[in-house]
């Protein structure tokens, strides 16, 4: 009851990608990724992130700790250890929530 277990999304590109677990992660490469890092084939079986609450949360966390592509890891973000760069000042980018939200829904 603390996330949506899983999101029944209307596009079929994201299926069986769709969104899942608390941090929501969607997409092929988001699932390989984070499978990589937990040592777990969620490419394969990505209902596991929805059905398992330990990989659910394993996701999460990995989601959390890791920089995605050029953006900084959410958790950089709020122990103000990410500077932000000239084009990010520009952009109006700061530390902070906003930028966490980024990360978060690109």
């Amino acid at each position: 009851g603390y996330c949506f277990k899983e999101e029944k999304n209307p596009d079929s590109s994201l299926v069986p990608y769709q969104g899942r677990g608390p941090i929501q992660l969607t997409g092929r490469s988001n699932y390989q990724l984070a499978g990589d890092a937990i040592q777990e084939d969620l490419v394969g079986n990505p209902d596991r992130v929805a059905q398992d609450p330990v990989i659910s949360f394993k996701t999460a966390m990995w989601f959390w700790t890791t920089a995605q592509g050029n953006k900084p890891s959410c958790q950089d973000v709020a122990l103000r250890r990410w500077t932000p760069t000239a084009a990010d000042t520009a952009a109006g980018r700061v530390p902070g929530y906003g930028v966490i939200t980024n990360i978060i829904n690109g």
